[in-house]
């Protein structure tokens, strides 16, 4: 059956007789967005494939979506001013979506600096199946000094220099959610290892129901 989506352009909704709920069952875990947000340099990316691997190892479908490796292909058009970043953000939110209604795990592991663009993906989620991790969120909530000593790729000291604008936490700001689902941050000091991440989130995925139909 479809349904009349915007006139003027004469777009329709196209129902198919394979629902979410049949394909939950099929994978027996629900469908969900994974969001980690957090400086360049706190360990998104890290958290994001140790997640990624543990949830394989329990036999459950995932998949990343990792802010860098999109620029190469879906969002390889936009450079990083705020409409370029809150476009960025769009299109993952609604690819995210789309993972979410397949009945897999997402997960998103972004900067995403603007809370209003979080806010606007959690909002295209109809029922509680986002995390942020901080969307689930997750928060890496890890201090910009510490961000800045790892400088893995170079860019903080890019951006100390003059040679890049606009980068977050330097002269670009970032905006920490303000009720995340799971926060990662230091204890005394030291930051968590890859796997300890990772059981934090999966601990909230299986105590939320997220591991099984």
């Amino acid at each position: 059956m479809s349904s009349a989506m915007g006139s003027p352009t004469n777009v329709f909704w196209h129902e198919c007789a394979v629902g979410k709920g049949e394909r939950q069952k099929l994978v027996n875990q629900q469908g969900c967005l994974v969001w980690i947000t957090g400086l360049s340099g706190s360990g998104k990316s890290t958290l994001a494939c140790s997640l990624n691997r543990e949830l394989h190892s329990r036999g459950k479908l995932s998949y990343v979506l990792d802010g860098d490796n999109l620029r190469h292909g879906l969002n390889k058009n936009l450079g990083f001013s705020p409409e370029d970043r809150t476009e960025n953000i769009r299109r993952v939110g609604e690819v995210g979506k789309l993972f979410a209604d397949a009945g897999l795990i997402c997960i998103a592991s972004l900067i995403s600096p603007y809370r209003k663009d979080r806010d606007a993906c959690r909002a295209l989620m109809t029922d509680a199946n986002f995390i942020e991790a901080m969307l689930l969120s997750v928060l890496m909530n890890i201090p910009l000094d510490v961000c800045e000593r790892r400088d893995t790729k170079g860019l903080y000291k890019l951006a100390r220099a003059g040679k890049i604008k606009g980068f977050t936490g330097i002269d670009d700001p970032y905006e920490p959610p303000l009720n995340c689902e799971i926060k990662i941050e230091q204890k005394n000091g030291v930051c968590p290892t890859p796997c300890d991440m990772a059981a934090q989130v999966v601990s909230y995925l299986d105590g939320n129901g997220f591991l099984r139909a």
